[in-house]
């Protein structure tokens, strides 16, 4: 093969052989970088289908990217040779590397933690190994462990079909380091890697391979690591670490002592033992240095201890956190509803704590599955610290495994796992949020406190339609609400008395007032009952108090009401960004627009990749005839999501401005992006503002063709709708000086309870001001003065 061409590369050297192949080092010719090239043997890939398998397998190990684990490039065939491309890894292999001599305990613990976590990276984009021993993993001339072959062994044996069970071992994996359900030919999963890793960590520190249940005895090691790797070679696999993550972090703990609470005190050790080992030596160089400290600090003697000791070292301050989203270690893509919904419950039960900040669910579910380091992440969401970890159910079991990272640092403080029944997923949930917060040092206050601790137990299959139907109401679309009430009300047909669900079942009717099919007065009603039953229940649900806020606000203009519920909700949980948005809207409808502003930001800092939170501000920046400052805003909102409302603030705020010319090509291009009847009424009040009246007027005859066949509006809040809202057409017809034409269409949106809530404060009504039609119209709304 040496000097033969496959595809673009031209092989070099062979490097290496195995039972899945030759492997040799090659120049890619196209981009002048040098490869690796597994030619595997002739036959493993018999037919098409064997082929298209492998290859498929070949495009998700492509996906993977990890520092600890060889890139998969290219897969290809030429003159019947099938090849596999990927990184080329100088340095030796782990086997050169130990040449029967064992490792210092800190590089065993260094390179098993990278073990780890490339497994770890692999296993939550659900590929498994299979073939983990020395000799497939390479220490690059900087230190880096690298593993290799990577899924070759599974793909193997699936081509491998009508081979004995000995045969089907060889391509499989390496007798020697197989687990025990390996063996036997059982299904496998990521335990059966970590039982492989057990064994080359035991080898790390032997410098020899062993027998499964051969004695051993690692000198030099630490009892701790004896039990960490005895964890990984347990015969059972349910006994074993259930994520390479977990084996992570105990290494990495273990890498770096930290006095915990449940650390042993010297006092607990055996008598002979702390006077031997402990006791007598450090006492004479403390003994020593104490003296020397009190001398004098000489030479800075002082500082220099307390920085090699970590004398009074601290974390750094961390006031601001982001969850980001949780690994799915079930690899069933059917239960993302499932982990997405145990990262939600963490956020929101770390916003109850006041003394954190915590980015909101939002802005942290872009970066599912990212590939950027931490330090961007952090970054771009502005926080000091980051949390990440994992989901893993089985049957009725749930462990959550979260690690905390500091940001400026990329370094691991911090990390647990945590299990317990499904019936007791909140309690779990709760005991994460603590624990999470005591790492960080957040103050706790004993009314949080009881809020965190949910002891009510919850049957699984409730908790699941509750997790279902809020994973889709997020999607948005009329069959997707329906479909989450469907789930909300299944739920409550088991528990009867669940507010979560109620909730869940208030949030989605107010989602619900964009519904054709049932009017706003319809979709409130049944939204007012759902979050009066959810306070009956447990009135500690910050969320059910913004619910009954947003009816209050928007269709009851019970304004005092409004304010007390966005005040308890802020003050019940005071993490939750919704709350803050809305009532910073509050203050702009009752004219404290300057109040507005702080609420705004701090909906901003909670969820700052939540584009509405600017389009928000930017509505009450032109309610306040800022009209600069609103566009700034908007187009902020448009930088993070194209959104049509963005759109439809951006055309009025421009047109008030007078830039008319922008303001209607704006409008004209997301009219053509979306013509709903909401972003027709900002074009129409563009071309009404520049002295188009034809063509405002076109517009609005056809608006009010739309509105025969159609029902009223929902509140301004929840989006896009297909209803034509009479407040907007209203505000088009005073634009153009109809004042007859505006109180028309004012009265249906009175009627419809649609929008008027900005009616004191909307500058397109200005010219109608005067009009003692108008003045009624403030009388019947109650504003406060």
């Amino acid at each position: 093969m040496i000097g033969h061409t496959l595809g673009h590369y031209r092989i070099l050297e062979k490097v290496g052989a195995g039972g899945m192949g030759e492997v040799y080092r090659a120049e890619d010719l196209h981009l002048r970088r040098d490869v690796a090239i597994k030619v595997l043997p002739v036959g493993v890939l018999a037919d098409d289908d064997a082929r298209k398998r492998f290859r498929k397998e070949a495009e998700a190990l492509s996906k993977l990217n990890h520092p600890n684990v060889q890139t998969v490039h290219d897969f290809s065939t030429q003159d019947g040779i099938d090849f596999l491309v990927s990184e080329y890894v100088p340095g030796i292999t782990l086997s050169d590397k130990l040449a029967a001599r064992g490792l210092p305990l800190k590089e065993v613990l260094r390179l098993g933690q990278q073990l780890a976590e490339g497994l770890a990276a692999a296993h939550e984009q659900g590929i498994i190994h299979r073939d983990v021993k020395p000799s497939n993993l390479r220490i690059t001339p900087d230190g880096r462990l690298k593993i290799l072959d990577f899924g070759v062994a599974k793909l193997g044996r699936d081509t491998v079909a009508t081979q004995t069970l000995t045969e089907t071992q060889s391509i499989a994996g390496t007798p020697l380091y197989m687990a025990p359900e390996q063996k036997l030919g059982e299904s496998v999963d990521a335990r059966t890697d970590i039982y492989s890793a057990g064994l080359v960590l035991r080898e790390m520190v032997t410098g020899k391979p062993l027998r499964p249940r051969e004695a051993f005895e690692l000198a030099g090691s630490t009892p701790r690591l004896q039990q960490i790797i005895e964890k990984c070679l347990e015969k059972e696999p349910e006994n074993r670490y259930q994520s390479a993550r977990e084996l992570a972090v105990d290494l990495r703990r273990l890498a770096v002592p930290s006095i915990t609470p449940n650390a042993p005190s010297p006092q607990a050790l055996p008598l002979k033992r702390r006077v031997q080992g402990v006791i007598a030596p450090a006492a004479v160089v403390i003994a020593v240095l104490v003296t020397a400290v009190l001398m004098g600090n000489v030479g800075g003697l002082q500082e220099r201890l307390s920085q090699k000791f970590h004398v009074g070292a601290s974390r750094p301050r961390i006031e601001s956190l982001a969850v980001l989203p949780l690994g799915n270690l079930s690899h069933d893509p059917e239960q993302e509803y499932f982990t997405d919904g145990m990262t939600e419950a963490v956020i929101a039960d770390l916003a109850k704590i006041k003394a954190m900040k915590v980015i909101s669910r939002t802005s942290v579910m872009p970066y599912k599955n990212s590939k950027k380091s931490m330090r961007e992440i952090a970054s771009e969401l502005h926080a000091d610290a980051v949390i990440e970890g994992s989901v893993m159910r089985s049957a009725d079991r749930v462990r959550i495994t979260v690690e905390l990272i500091d940001a400026s640092s990329d370094q691991h403080l911090w990390g647990e796992s945590y299990e317990r029944d499904l019936t007791n997923v909140l309690t779990l949930q709760g005991e994460v949020a603590q624990a999470i917060a005591q790492q960080v040092r957040a103050v706790i206050t004993p009314q949080e406190q009881v809020r965190l601790v949910k002891e009510r137990p919850m049957d699984p299959e409730v908790y699941e339609l509750y997790l279902k139907g809020r994973h889709i109401m997020r999607r948005g679309a009329l069959e997707d609400v329906q479909k989450a009430i469907e789930d909300f009300q299944a739920g409550l047909a088991k528990d009867p008395n669940n507010g979560l669900l109620y909730t869940g079942l208030a949030d989605a009717y107010i989602h619900k007032m964009s519904d054709i099919h049932e009017s706003p007065a319809e979709a409130i009603a049944k939204a007012r009952a759902a979050v009066t039953r959810a306070l009956e229940l447990d009135d500690s649900l910050g969320e059910a108090h913004t619910s009954l806020a947003s009816i209050k606000l928007f269709y009851d203009w019970d304004w005092s009401g409004a304010e007390l519920e966005l005040k308890r909700a802020m003050d019940l949980n005071p993490g939750y960004s919704l709350t803050y948005r809305m009532y910073g809207g509050y203050l702009t409808i009752v004219g404290r627009q300057q109040e507005a502003l702080a609420y705004f930001e701090q909906a901003r800092r909670l969820d700052p990749l939540f584009e509405r939170n600017y389009m928000a501000q930017g509505y009450s920046y032109f309610m306040a005839h800022k009209y600069d400052e609103a566009i700034e805003q908007y187009r902020k909102s448009l930088e993070i999501e194209p959104d049509p409302m963005a759109y439809f603030g951006l055309v009025l705020a421009l047109a008030e401005k007078g830039d008319y010319a922008t303001a209607i090509s704006e409008g004209q291009k997301a009219t053509k992006l979306n013509d709903s009847p909401l972003l027709l009424t900002s074009l129409a009040s563009a071309y009404a503002r520049a002295g188009r009246r034809a063509d405002s007027n076109r517009i609005l005859r056809h608006l009010e063709e739309l509105s025969k066949h159609q029902g009223p509006a929902p509140a301004w809040h929840q989006g896009l709708s297909p209803y034509v809202c009479p407040y907007e057409v209203a505000g088009v017809y005073a634009q153009l000086g109809n004042k007859d034409q505006a109180f028309k269409w004012l009265a249906k949106a009175l009627r419809s309870r649609s929008c008027m809530y900005f009616l004191r404060q909307d500058p397109r009504l200005e010219s109608i001001h005067s009009d003692p039609r108008f003045q009624e119209l403030l009388t019947t709304m109650n504003f406060p003065q």
